[in-house]
């Protein structure tokens, strides 16, 4: 049998680059060696540009309809308004579409999948459009979704500490401008302003981030709630299938190159013991535990980067209430984040038959 061709669309972007790397490392491995060929689709002005994949080298097309002839699946690594335009083209060729923006995520004719949580509901695709959840919501779901499948979930209440790479390479840049802004300045921090006079305003963050914490991660919306605390409860209902999810977040950038942490409070419908949970979440795919605090054994975005898994630490039963956990939670927002997932729900797509 032949086997089937992915392309990757937006193929010379952060995450597109990062997603031939980890096709790459996923096919070497064994894993993830499913594909016959790669194409690899991106603007006009990209077009003609060589990138390597899966050891071979390939030429960059533009993106047109036809691209997308002879190609079975489809990974959209590009900004909403492309997505939403493009990938309904993609899918009337044939094509089974794979989305990371967030233009399909809430629709309800479109699967949110987290190939560890939810991956029959991949087959459920009457748009033929498949869509990838934010980065912040994945870094959570595989050890929320097994612990949901033995107690039960109720309730969500989650503070994330979100690193500068969720702002793209822009947050990247503007994080280690500040960083060599504030170097050596023992002064810095310790007087009320010093610290702004030094950045500078900083319109990627909305404060500096540098020696700081800013309580906003994405764009406001109504009431104060921003778009990642919504995305947080919007896609956490979807894809774990509690509509009625008691769901809050406040989510909360950190100066962090690379790794989403979150500090989650989970509710259930039953009683909960820390030690079976643990034992679950070690048993879990895509979970690794790493929970010895007087070993000084915890999950932090430096373990993290880099890396595939989702960690897990500092799992304990809530002091006042035998039904909640609280843990803490980190993952590479630029791998299971964006491209692993994408990637992951490909190599599904192809074992369900798609």
């Amino acid at each position: 049998m032949t086997k089937p061709v992915i392309a990757v669309v937006g193929a010379t972007g952060a995450v597109g680059t990062q997603m031939l790397a980890i096709l790459t490392e996923r096919a070497e491995a064994g894993v993830g060696d499913v594909w016959g060929g790669a194409r690899l689709i991106a603007s006009a002005r990209s077009a003609g540009r060589k990138l390597s994949v899966f050891g071979r080298e390939e030429t960059v097309v533009a993106l047109t309809p036809e691209a997308f002839d002879g190609v079975d699946v489809a990974l959209f690594d590009v900004p909403d308004e492309v997505s939403a335009e493009w990938a309904p083209i993609a899918a009337a060729r044939g094509v089974v579409v794979i989305d990371k923006s967030g233009a399909f995520r809430m629709d309800p004719q479109v699967p949110l999948v987290v190939p560890e949580v939810n991956p029959d509901t991949v087959t459920d695709r009457p748009k033929g459009i498949i869509a990838n959840a934010n980065c912040t919501t994945l870094a959570m779901m595989p050890a929320l979704g097994a612990l949901h499948r033995e107690w039960t979930l109720t309730g969500l209440y989650a503070a994330s500490y979100q690193a500068a790479s969720g702002a793209g390479q822009a947050g990247i840049d503007a994080l280690y401008d500040q960083y060599a802004a504030v170097a050596g300045n023992r002064e810095l921090g310790q007087v009320p302003g010093n610290v702004r006079e030094a950045v500078a305003d900083d319109e990627t963050f909305g404060a500096p981030l540098a020696m700081n914490v800013v309580p906003k991660a994405g764009s406001w919306k109504e009431d104060g709630w921003t778009s990642e605390e919504l995305k947080v409860r919007n896609e956490s209902r979807k894809i774990l299938g509690i509509p009625d999810l008691r769901v809050s977040s406040t989510c909360v950038r950190v100066p962090v190159i690379v790794g989403h942490a979150l500090a989650v409070h989970a509710t259930f419908a039953s009683e909960v013991d820390a030690d079976a949970a643990r034992k679950l979440l070690e048993a879990a795919p895509g979970v690794t535990v790493m929970d010895d605090p007087a070993a000084g054994i915890y999950p932090t975005p430096i373990d993290a980067a880099g890396t595939d898994p989702t960690y897990v630490g500092r799992i304990r039963r809530a002091l006042d209430d035998p039904r909640s956990l609280d843990m803490f939670i980190v993952g590479d927002n630029l791998r299971k984040g964006a491209a692993l997932n994408s990637a992951q729900i490909a190599e599904l797509a192809v074992a369900r038959g798609l």
